[in-house]
């Protein structure tokens, strides 16, 4: 039996599912004037009928122009408001009936006005110096707020009396610049909704044109076809165009004028005096126009309009050359010959050059023409514009003239060529005659002759002395004749040289001497020079002769050793006569000369470099260098540093700033030491700021900085605790293990020797550190310490400057270079005057 509980709920379920229920999606809308939007009634129940209803209560149709209901399905029905507008606001009603059941949903469409843009033209353009209304219209509903931005800053008019936002939205700049010209940004908020739009509009300020003329004044020369360029420079913006007028006319490119791409220069072609006057130039643009005047004034070149070329006779009386010429302003005439130049009213100092003028002629007289006269004449004719220049000439015909040298020297069997150079004019024929007879003869094999148009050479290859002697000749020209002797001479070898004096040394000696007396009539080439022992045969070496030359080393002597020397020269006839033998005792080995001391200040500031230069070596082999420095305030000296011989640097680093030392250097070979190479140098001063620093730095932050340091400290402390406690039996950790594991450290038994050690060392000062670099040898230095003994391994310098190699150097052992870094230690400091050092 069904219980009263179910049958009320059975009633209760039945009652719902009779019931209509209407739900609007969505249940509010707002719509942009002009949007379209759709609404959704959905019906929970069985509906017959479902309906929408306008604002004015009005059942809306299945479709109309504005409003659309559509049924999808029999539970829903939708409503479409196109294009909405004002009238399509208010509250809109779906209705669902069944029989007598009936429900309904309301929806509230409000309308408003997005944000919009009516007129905001971009670019604006305004000129410069005029008031701006920077066009923005916008609308909205409500009306919109308006902000004004430009190069994305907000315009504040109230701090810029410049500025002011108009009630129309618009933006008004007063007195505009060039440099509010750019990108403005006009953004429109309607606080009610949120919404917020903008538009960008582009200013342009346009400038009034301004023009300069490049030159004010232009002058150009007529009647020679040349052109004239008048300019000039316009500015503004936008870029002004250029035009150009004369006499109010303007001017365009053509057969007479010229413009290039922008207008702004000019060229008259072909000017002619018609041309001078006035020329305007005008620079327009959109913000208005200027012009400039340039003036044009045309002047004549100067230009020779006649000119006349002679010919003469030597010895005429006279010849007159003239010149006219023509030009505005008037030109002046003058002419020039080779380096002389003659004006009006002057002549030459023996009256047989003079100028005379008048008008525009200029006549140049030459009175007694000599054949030196013949020649191009300069005729200029120059104003204060430019000048002309024409070549005149003058032709002299004169008899030939000889000249070249008369002696000739030669020998048999080597050819010689004589020279007769001859001037002639015309051109003139060349005899050779010897004893009358005319050159080459038939039987004279010996002898050519070669001629060019001013000189004929005869050549002869003396077979005997009867080739030797007096050679005719002749030339001839219409104008005359002219002959010459000239003299083929025997050469003779050339005298004995003069040995002044011979400068000895220990295994070297240097010979000067005075060249021969008679050279034998040709050049000398050689020079030999021989040496022995008394008694024994003598040594010999050729060397090359050159001008000037008056000393001669020879080499490969032997110390304390007594020699003759002696010397004879040599032409291309032969070897000469032997000078008087000179005797000499070379000198015993001695100490080296000092070496020669450069120096500077190495880069990093507190360093030295000094650099030496071996001179003498006394005729022994160098065996080191010693080298000692100090600060020249103090008086102690450093501990000396001992070099091997090929060192020729010492680098030492680590001084103090700004202090001045005193560098010796001293070399020494078997027989002793030298005299000491002294150098003085500074240090710079201490730099006071920190290269990073100055360069931008490294990044990091003084804190970092800081820390780093202070990581580092503890670092240090805890390694020298550590030592101190492994080597002396001290420090933090040693008393830790006595006192709490009751335990020595190491090292226990060597303290006692250890301590005596430190105590030996802790006072000693700490010396800086010596880089040496071993390079080869230079050649010995003789600079400032007068003649030096040349060696063994000396270069042996011949006439012309050159360097002639013995023998005995060829087996010389090339020195590697080396680098090697000198430390010295406070407990093991570089012994003075013993063994080498290790490096």
């Amino acid at each position: 039996m069904l219980q009263i509980r179910d049958i009320i709920w059975g009633l209760l379920v039945i009652g719902c599912a009779a019931a209509i229920q209407v739900q609007i999606t969505p249940n509010q809308g707002e719509i942009s004037m002009g949007d379209s939007k759709f609404f959704l009634c959905e019906v929970v129940g069985d509906a017959k009928e479902i309906d929408w209803y306008a604002p004015s209560g009005e059942k809306i149709h299945s479709s109309g122009q504005d409003l659309s209901v559509s049924r999808t399905d029999d539970a829903t029905a939708v409503l479409t408001i196109y294009h909405a507008n004002i009238d399509s606001a208010g509250i809109y009603k779906c209705v669902a009936k069944n029989g007598d059941k009936e429900a309904q949903a309301t929806v509230q469409v409000k309308i408003f006005q997005k944000i919009t843009f009516q007129s905001a033209p971009s670019p604006q353009e305004f000129n410069e110096g005029e008031d701006a209304d920077i066009v923005c219209d916008v609308v909205s509903s409500p009306p919109p707020t308006v902000i004004w931005k430009h190069k994305g800053s907000v315009i504040e008019a109230a701090k810029d009396v410049r500025y002011k936002i108009m009630d129309n939205g618009h933006l008004q700049i007063r007195s505009l610049k060039k440099t509010d010209e750019g990108m403005y940004t006009c953004e429109a908020r309607v606080m009610a909704r949120g919404e917020i739009d903008f538009k960008m509009m582009k200013v342009v300020v346009n400038v009034l044109p301004t023009i300069r003329a490049r030159q004010p004044d232009v002058n150009a020369t007529a009647d020679i076809g040349s052109s004239a360029l008048l300019a000039c420079d316009a500015d503004g913006f936008p870029e002004p165009t250029v035009t150009w007028t004369h006499n109010s006319i303007v001017l365009e490119t053509g057969d007479k004028y010229s413009l290039n791409e922008d207008g702004s220069e000019l060229v008259i072609k072909d000017v002619k005096k018609v041309d001078e006057g006035d020329y305007n130039c005008i620079a327009k643009n959109k913000a208005g126009q200027k012009s400039e005047e340039v003036s044009l004034n045309v002047f004549v070149q100067p230009k020779i309009t006649f000119f006349n070329n002679q010919t003469a006779s030597e010895f005429d009386e006279q010849v007159t050359l003239l010149c006219e010429a023509m030009g505005d302003p008037t030109p002046t005439i003058s002419w020039s010959f080779g380096n002389r130049v003659f004006t009006e009213g002057e002549q030459s100092l023996d009256r047989n050059v003079v100028v005379r003028s008048h008008a525009r002629v200029s006549s140049l007289i030459l009175k007694n023409v000599q054949y030196i006269y013949a020649g191009e004449y300069l005729c200029i004719a120059s104003n204060s514009i430019g000048q002309d220049n024409q070549n005149i000439y003058l032709e002299v015909r004169y008899a030939p003239k000889l000249l070249g040298r008369v002696t000739t020297y030669t020998w048999e069997g080597n050819p010689a060529n004589i020279s007769c150079e001859l001037e002639a004019h015309p051109r003139a024929s060349v005899v050779w005659f010897r004893d009358g007879f005319q050159l080459p003869s038939p039987n004279a094999t010996n002898m050519k002759i070669y001629s060019t148009p001013t000189i004929s050479y005869l050549e002869i290859t003396p077979v005997s002395q009867n080739d030797f002697g007096s050679y005719n000749c002749t030339a001839n020209n219409e104008m005359g004749t002219e002959s010459k002797e000239f003299l083929l001479i025997q050469a003779e070898v050339p005298s004995a040289p003069e040995i002044q004096q011979v400068e000895p040394f220990s295994s070297t000696a240097v010979v000067e001497f005075e060249e021969p007396d008679s050279m034998g009539g040709v050049p000398i080439i050689k020079y030999r020079v021989e040496w022995r022992l008394p008694g024994k045969e003598w040594t010999g070496m050729e060397y090359d002769a050159n001008d000037d030359m008056t000393r001669i080393t020879i080499v490969g002597l032997k110390p304390e050793t007594t020699y003759e020397v002696r010397m004879s020269a040599i032409n291309g006839k032969g070897k000469g006569e032997n000078s008087l033998a000179s005797t000499f005792k070379t000198e015993p080995v001695r100490e080296p000369t000092a070496p020669k001391l450069e120096g500077k200040v190495h880069n990093d500031g507190n360093s030295l470099k000094v650099t030496w230069i071996k001179q003498d070596d006394g005729g022994s082999p160098i065996k080191h260098y010693l080298v000692r420095y100090k600060a020249k305030h103090v008086s102690d000296w450093k501990p000396e540093i001992r070099l091997p011989n090929n060192s020729e640097y010492i680098l030492l680093s680590g001084l103090d700033w700004n202090t001045e030392y005193e560098v010796r250097v001293v070399a020494e070979n078997h027989q002793g030491k030298s005299e000491p190479g002294i150098l003085s140098l500074r240090t710079t001063v201490e730099p006071t700021a920190i290269p990073d620093a100055l360069d931008g730095g490294s990044g990091l932050g003084t804190g970092a900085i800081v820390g780093i340091l202070i990581v580092v400290f503890i670092l240090l402390l805890v390694g020298v605790d550590v030592t101190c406690y492994f080597l002396n039996k001290c420090g933090l950790l040693m008393c830790i293990a006595v006192n709490f594991c009751g335990k020595a450290g190491p090292g226990a038994k060597s303290k006692d020797i250890e301590e005596g050690k430190a105590a030996f060392t802790k006072d000693e000062s700490k010396e800086p550190i010596v880089e040496v670099r071993t390079e080869e040898e230079h050649t010995p230095n003789q600079e400032g310490r007068g003649p030096t003994e040349p060696n063994e391994t000396t270069p042996l310098t011949d006439p012309d400057g050159k360097t002639v190699k013995d023998d005995n150097t060829k087996n010389e052992t090339e020195v590697k270079n080396a680098t090697a870094e000198v430390k010295t230690v406070p407990n093991e400091a570089p012994q003075a005057n013993g063994n080498e050092s290790k490096a």
